[in-house]
């Protein structure tokens, strides 16, 4: 990972938008502080397009796509989209990836593995936020339980031999059925929102995170960015992130922000 001050302020400067993870990207101790915020904002007023793209349930994020300065956000992984319905700010329209009698039959078979889950890896629960959660299931690993690595590692081997996808954030361990994930969730929204293949124009956006649940937008994003706390991944990413930000968590996507704005302001 080269140091974000290496960013080639030429290649800033052709960027149109910014994809962002949420927890421990955008968010420090929990919450989306001022830094991060003024961060949003300041990215938005100079007409990139912002979408935070997250593990976190639909339910969870609807009071931050209400209330944040972003195009939309993009839940569990891909598999739904909140925006502002046109000509009404306070309403969302949600969008999903799978129709609803599939999503319907999928939810019944994910909570029979989230039983089994439970039942069977000693101290496993589910996230706190699984209520809101409508096409994946989510147990806790650090935000209020901790889990020890070969805990989360069988959690993620009994997922996947129900035939699920699995994948670690910071926080979480995700489970879903569906071929959705965060870079097909990116190109869908970006046929929605805009009309256009994210492949044709990838050079031109940018994708901050912080864990392995990122590595597959790493991969995609030429101008990949990973907030300092990335280090804590580093040995377990086949595909790290190109460049790395000096601060943590939302001081370093404020870092991101600056680095963007500011090879703008000196065009």
């Amino acid at each position: 990972m080269k140091s974000l001050a290496s960013w080639p302020a030429a290649a800033r400067r052709q960027l149109i938008g910014v994809f962002t993870d949420i927890d421990d990207t955008l968010t420090t101790e929990g919450a989306a502080g001022p830094d991060a915020l003024d961060a949003l904002a300041a990215l938005k007023r100079a007409g990139l397009h912002v979408i935070p793209i997250t593990g976190r349930p639909v339910g969870w994020s609807e009071p931050f796509a209400r209330s944040w300065p972003v195009d939309a956000i993009v839940a569990e992984n891909g598999a739904v989209a909140l925006l502002h319905r046109p000509g009404a700010r306070d309403d969302l329209l949600k969008l999903y990836q799978q129709e609803e009698p599939l999503r319907r039959a999928n939810f019944a078979r994910m909570q029979q593995v989230a039983r089994r889950v439970v039942q069977e890896v000693p101290g496993t629960n589910l996230s706190q936020d699984s209520a809101g959660r409508e096409t994946d299931i989510a147990i806790d690993h650090s935000e209020f339980t901790t889990l020890a690595p070969a805990a989360i590692a069988r959690v993620v081997e009994l997922m996947r031999s129900e035939g699920m996808n699995a994948t670690v954030s910071s926080i979480h361990i995700n489970g879903w059925y569906g071929e959705h994930h965060k870079l097909a969730g990116a190109r869908w929204i970006v046929r929605e929102l805009f009309g256009r293949e994210l492949d044709a124009e990838i050079g031109r956006w940018a994708y901050v995170g912080d864990s392995t649940n990122d590595e597959l937008m790493f991969e995609h994003f030429p101008h990949s960015i990973g907030v300092a706390n990335i280090r804590r991944y580093e040995a377990e990413l086949t595909h790290p992130p190109k460049y790395i930000t000096p601060s943590e968590r939302g001081a370093g996507f404020a870092e991101v922000a600056q680095a963007i704005l500011s090879a703008r302001a000196g065009a």
